[in-house]
């Protein structure tokens, strides 16, 4: 019997009811700004999508033009419930939205498992939002794909881009980390802040920080691999929660970014 992780945040982070979930997720895509780039990889955000999926879709139209290439992704995100170290698997076959299920890369896991920075752990994955709210998204904008999703917690930059590289394949491969950037700081600061930690992702330095962006261990190992494998990386979109639906007092930061070009491999 297949076991599938069911979603844990929809009817909070995002609406429950697929209809209003797909119309919601099209329409922030028919909005975003159109950018003519071949992503190898993305960062995107994962508040609720009143916050975030704005800035979200923005990485997420750039897919469309290749999304018949894409048939794996690959997605990074912070544990934000359960301590972990290392970069967990989850122990499902599925992963299940409102859209219905996404199809897990056993064979890609498997590739990995060797490593001694790759757990299983079931419970990192259970109720963690990062990686559940970017779903619907990929649901909508590929036509069919597996997935592989990796709960980042307690590991180094070397140790997420040894991962990375192991799984990095062609232009069938997709790699998505998501990750917020600074919180509830006010918004002039968080502005600043937010600024610096984008240029630092633009000119490939790293580490980031946790303090400037909760996804931070994920990002700096994309930039290892980035650099090993020419990707120039472009920022796409950058809000905080007060531009969108909340107060401009203690704001979270959103960044869209892509990275493409280099030399892919199998």
């Amino acid at each position: 019997m297949s076991a599938i992780r069911l979603p844990a945040v929809a009817g909070l982070f995002y609406p429950a009811d697929a209809a209003e979930l797909a119309s919601e997720v099209q329409a922030f895509l028919a909005r975003a700004r159109s950018f003519k780039l071949t992503p190898k990889a993305l960062i995107v955000p994962h508040a609720g999508y009143v916050y975030s999926a704005a800035i979200a879709a923005t990485a997420y139209a750039t897919l469309c033009a290749i999304s018949r290439k894409i048939s794996r992704v690959v997605l990074l995100g912070p544990t934000h419930r359960v301590a972990v170290r290392g970069l967990a698997l989850s122990d499902a076959d599925a992963f299940a939205t409102p859209l219905g299920r996404i199809k897990l890369d056993n064979k890609a896991a498997r590739r990995i498992a060797h490593f001694p920075q790759v757990v299983v752990s079931a419970e990192a994955h259970a109720e963690e939002h990062s990686l559940e709210v970017q779903l619907p998204f990929l649901q909508c904008v590929l036509k069919d794909f597996t997935l592989l999703p990796l709960a980042v917690g307690m590991a180094s930059a070397t140790e997420v881009a040894e991962v990375l590289e192991a799984l990095w394949g062609g232009e069938e491969t997709l790699i998505v980390v998501s990750s917020d950037l600074s919180h509830y700081l006010p918004y002039a600061t968080s502005q600043r802040v937010d600024e610096q930690t984008v240029q630092s992702i633009l000119n490939l330095q790293q580490p980031v920080s946790h303090d400037r962006a909760c996804g931070g261990t994920p990002i700096s190992g994309l930039i290892l691999a980035a650099k090993r494998h020419h990707l120039t990386p472009r920022l796409l979109d950058l809000r905080k929660s007060g531009d969108t639906a909340g107060s401009k007092d203690a704001v979270v930061g959103y960044a869209a970014l892509a990275f493409s070009g280099g030399n892919d491999h199998d």
